[in-house]
């Protein structure tokens, strides 16, 4: 345990919920968030069910406060919720008192809004202060602009793993010295870019996803944000913090098989279990939960089974659900949402239940928690794969 980082605050927006403790009752009493589409226009409404916010980015600029004459994109609205959340659960009141960095991530970027004005782009002037918001570093630039925070500030986007991967880069940031505190997350909105691209890829349900299950058609998307505030040892003594968890491990892998698929041994994933766990020190056998990927697609589920089992062995692996069932597949905000769904099956001894599942896969026997259920969790592993074979664990610890 000679490298955990103390976890000080946790902020999120999702399709269940516009706060921790909103999230927190979805998760306990079975409500998701999956819905037919009505914040953007798409031909595929009623056809694709997705996992949207319902508040417009009028009403995310009104709750935020900020200059309706903006160009800021919903990536970035969503973002500046739950990194304000984080903050203030944290209880910062100064944030550049500290050594303070952000590092966001994002796959969708601006593209909301990029795709809303490609068009009118030359024969609409005024429409082009709107180009900068295009990049994925401007959401982050935008989210550290409204926290006020003058310190470090990156960007990461390897995909679905992308959050898992800023908070290890925050976590390294810290265990080296370079920063005392950093914030650390993910956000994502719906755009047709994304939609229209998973739908090509035909690895979108036409339903309900059900992660795990024999009968798994695909994934449905969704959009969130989620941040973390990591802390030094030193840091949490000066200030007296409360603890809510640490980040006792992390790892990273790439199984380099495919653009979009995961290998079939579950290399990758492997490998980013592996390392994960050499990093925290702590023994297979003493994980008492997994928040696995779970995507629902039929290559997805079989390759992280398969390295599960390559873990832990036939028979042990730990009790496990995919919460995506709730929220959708939030593309690079998943492992920040399933960090903090992490942190609160700590917190609350309860692990969520695996939504939409019926039949085991005919592969392996693998059965995920299909009820909320209570027991004493000390230390949660959560895993997160993007396309290109980037895979990432994380593992988190009671206090």
């Amino acid at each position: 345990m000679g490298h955990k980082i103390a976890i000080t605050g946790m902020g999120i927006i999702s399709s269940v919920g516009n706060n921790v403790e909103e999230n927190f009752i979805s998760l306990t009493t079975g409500r998701h968030g999956i819905s037919d589409i009505q914040m953007f226009e798409t031909r595929h409404a009623g056809h694709i069910k997705t996992g949207e916010i319902k508040q417009s980015n009028e009403e995310l600029v009104q709750h935020l406060q900020l200059n309706e004459d903006n160009n800021v994109t919903r990536t970035s609205l969503l973002g500046m919720i739950a990194a304000k959340e984080a903050v203030e659960n944290a209880g910062i009141s100064d944030i550049n008192a500290f050594r303070t960095g952000l590092i966001s991530s994002t796959s969708v970027g601006g593209m909301d809004i990029t795709e809303k004005y490609f068009y009118n782009y030359e024969d609409f002037p005024e429409k082009q202060k709107y180009i900068d918001a295009h990049d994925a570093g401007n959401s982050s630039l935008a989210i550290a602009d409204y926290l006020g925070l003058i310190g470090m500030v990156s960007t990461i986007s390897t995909a679905c793993s992308s959050a898992a991967n800023a908070i290890m880069m925050g976590a390294k940031l810290i265990k080296n010295g370079v920063l005392d505190r950093v914030i650390v997350g993910g956000t994502d909105s719906l755009s047709k870019f994304t939609l229209n691209g998973f739908n090509t890829l035909m690895i979108l349900t036409d339903s309900y996803n059900t992660p795990f299950d024999q009968n798994r058609k695909g994934l449905n998307l969704g959009e969130a944000a989620a941040f973390l505030v990591l802390e030094s040892d030193e840091v949490v003594k000066k200030e007296n913090k409360k603890v809510l968890a640490y980040l006792s491990g992390y790892g990273n892998a790439n199984d380099a098989h495919h653009q979009t698929a995961s290998s079939e041994n579950g290399q990758g994933a492997y490998l980013a279990m592996q390392q994960a766990l050499k990093v925290s020190g702590i023994d297979k056998e003493d994980i008492n939960y997994i928040n696995v990927h779970g995507t629902a697609t039929p290559n997805n589920d079989l390759s992280e089974g398969i390295a599960m089992i390559r873990i832990f062995g036939e028979g042990n692996v730990p009790e496990f659900s995919s919460t995506k069932a709730f929220t959708g597949h939030t593309l690079a905000a998943a492992a920040g949402i399933e960090a903090v769904y992490s942190i609160l099956a700590i917190q609350h001894g309860i692990i969520f239940p695996n939504l939409n599942f019926k039949t085991p896969m005919e592969e392996f026997n693998l059965v995920p928690v299909t009820e909320l259920r209570k027991k004493n969790i000390n230390h949660v592993l959560s895993n997160s794969f993007g396309f290109g074979g980037n895979c990432s664990t994380l593992i988190f610890s009671k206090p």
